[in-house]
């Protein structure tokens, strides 16, 4: 009987093990959000048709939360910061609003400040939820990116600027008096590009001629007392989008340039960029910063959404973890591991990917001079006369693949290299010539996905055949996770007139074994300290390398993901600061241990 008991249970556990049925599996999110982001009218005369979410301003109110984003034709609501339904305002700003604000004041009024034309026109609520809002009858004139601060003392402070020449500005207002002007005004930071290499206008911090980033996006954050200025630079197609941080002791400083900036980083990986962007404190006391990410494939002005757990050490520097940023990290539901990397890895990077039809395959990338730099790919099949679409498994959001049309015969399917437990797939939809604009009501995406561990039976893990969700970037966690080598998609119906991805990434558990440590690792500061070259041995079976650094050994906050190569050039280094770098590789079965830490001067 004993003998019996043992073997029953060895043979549960070895069942569950392979198969991960019993795994009670935690929910997650990734970035970019998967929100039904807005078709914009930027470049609409020129039938450039996209969508984008930037410039986000999230706001909890009464223990939920809003968020509002430039030009969306109103706004979300989400009671836990993952889930977000978009409300449709009875009224509201002609072709939305640019950068815009929010402020809870005492959970009795919610002040929203929105930027029509240059106009700061502010409006006030008691129930958001209703969509109906009253005007203040004060206008600011000659108002970008206006952030709206009320301190605890009641006092009002309206913060602003977008430019490359003109300073972040300040001035006070009354908030019992139609918010009129009090008289108060200063300027108060500027880039400092000299000094600050991650301020430098273009891709990767470089341009050959034009010398001046763009500094915008102000918002603040008060915690302990004191007062952390949040700015955009240099340019919000650009890679190197970051938000860095003043501190000061009062709302209208004198403030101090934090010497761990960016507090907000994220130049590598499949979706970069990490600027333009708010920091909202959850009901429980964890702070998140909502930023803009670069996708830039249609349009300069074409971005997406991100959220990073943030942090203040105990010297009060303020930091966003960004590290595996565009992998599925857990919800701030989770009691310890908010925002963090799940460690589900991808298994679908540089898979076999086949598709039904190709009218189109290309590969964009920003330049720093004119539009875009544009390869297109000529098409080919495989042995077996099947068309080969490489575009859909290179992590790059700037390439994507067109099918010849929009309906039930197109499909993708995804052969990994390697097969894995499947926890989450990403599908990442691109807008192909759609022909749509503004906000449009009863878009959908209906598809199903299906695995297959030998190409023969295959599984539904997915059905959103009868969906009537948006989704332009679709995150489906599963469940359970299941062990697949292929992985199908089926299209049924999405927006646009022809079935258009840019990514089909799949999250999970390779079978393998993780890579070694990285040897070899250098680092060397040029002669313009702002710059550093960083090299290292390549590791056998790496798909990649993350990098990270900061002002200590236990301050390093930065972070910076790489593909496929041993070298980096960063143009994004203060010129006075010492610092520490560590770099670890990673494949779809996990992240080698760190190497030594190198003190770079």
């Amino acid at each position: 009987m004993k003998y019996s008991v043992y073997m029953i249970a060895f043979f549960l556990f070895v069942f569950n093990t392979k198969t991960g049925a019993q795994e009670t599996v935690p929910e997650t999110y990734i970035n970019p959000l998967d929100i039904d982001y807005t078709y914009m009218v930027y470049n609409s005369a020129n039938n450039i048709s996209y969508r984008s979410g930037a410039d986000p301003a999230v706001v909890e109110f009464r223990g939920e939360y809003y968020m509002f984003v430039t030009r969306s034709f109103g706004y979300w609501h989400s009671t836990d910061l993952v889930h977000w339904d978009f409300i449709k305002p009875a009224q509201w700003y002609f072709e939305g609003s640019n950068a815009p604000t929010a402020f809870n004041y005492k959970d009795s009024l919610l002040y929203f400040a929105g930027d029509p034309a240059g106009y700061g026109s502010i409006i006030h609520t008691d129930n958001p939820k209703d969509g109906k809002w009253t005007p203040v009858a004060s206008i600011s004139n000659n108002i970008q990116d206006s952030e709206l601060f009320i301190d605890d003392d009641g006092k009002t402070y309206l913060y602003w600027g977008s430019s490359n020449v003109h300073p972040i500005r300040v001035k006070m207002l009354d908030k019992d008096d139609r918010m009129l002007e009090t008289g108060e005004k200063k300027d108060l930071i500027n880039l400092v590009e000299e000094e600050h290499g991650w301020e430098r206008f273009g891709e990767n911090n470089y341009h050959p001629t034009i010398k001046e980033g763009y500094m915008e996006g102000a918002s603040m954050t008060k915690h302990n007392g004191k007062y952390y200025l949040q700015y955009a630079a240099p340019g919000t197609q650009f890679n190197v989008y970051a938000d860095g941080v003043y501190i000061g002791e009062t709302p209208l400083g004198p403030f101090t340039y934090m010497p761990s900036n960016p507090m907000s980083f994220k130049p590598g990986g499949f979706t970069n960029g990490a600027g333009h962007g708010i920091t909202v404190k959850q009901t429980n006391g964890q702070y998140w910063h909502f930023a803009t990410m670069a996708l830039a494939s249609n349009s300069h002005w074409e971005r997406r959404l991100a959220m990073f757990p943030t942090y203040f050490d105990h010297d009060g520097l303020m930091h966003a973890n960004t590290s595996y940023g565009d992998y599925p990290l857990y919800a701030p539901s989770h009691p310890t591991k908010a925002g963090q990397h799940t460690g589900w890895m991808l298994l679908s990077y540089q898979g076999k990917a086949t598709v039904s039809s190709s009218q189109l395959q290309v590969t964009k990338s920003t330049i720093t001079d004119g539009d875009f730099k544009v390869t297109q790919i000529p098409q080919k099949v495989n042995a077996q006369g099947k068309i080969t679409a490489g575009v859909l498994t290179d992590e790059n959001p700037k390439s994507f693949w067109v099918a010849d049309a929009n309906d039930d015969r197109q499909w993708v399917e995804i052969e990994m290299k390697n097969p894995g437990d499947i926890y989450a797939i990403q599908l990442n939809f691109h807008d192909q010539e759609s022909g749509i604009y503004t906000r449009v009501e009863g878009l959908k995406h209906r598809f199903i996905i299906e695995v297959s561990e030998d190409g023969s039976t295959w599984q539904t893990v997915v059905d959103h055949s009868t969906s009537y969700k948006d989704s332009p970037n679709a995150y489906l966690a599963l469940p359970q996770p299941v062990r697949a080598k292929l992985v199908r998609y089926k299209n049924i119906k999405v927006p646009g007139k022809n079935l258009a991805l840019s990514e089909v990434r799949v999250f999970g558990k390779g079978m393998g074994k993780q890579p070694a440590m990285v040897k070899g690792f250098e680092v060397k500061r040029e002669e313009d300290k702002r710059d550093a070259s960083l090299s290292w041995k390549p590791v056998n079976n790496a798909q990649g390398y993350n990098i990270r650094w900061g002002i200590a050994p236990d301050k390093l906050y930065q972070s910076w993901l790489v593909y496929d190569k041993n070298t980096l050039f960063m143009r994004s280094l203060d010129r006075d600061q010492t610092y520490y770098f560590t770099i670890e590789s990673f494949n779809e079965n996990g992240i080698s241990k760190r190497s030594g830490t190198i003190k770079v001067e």
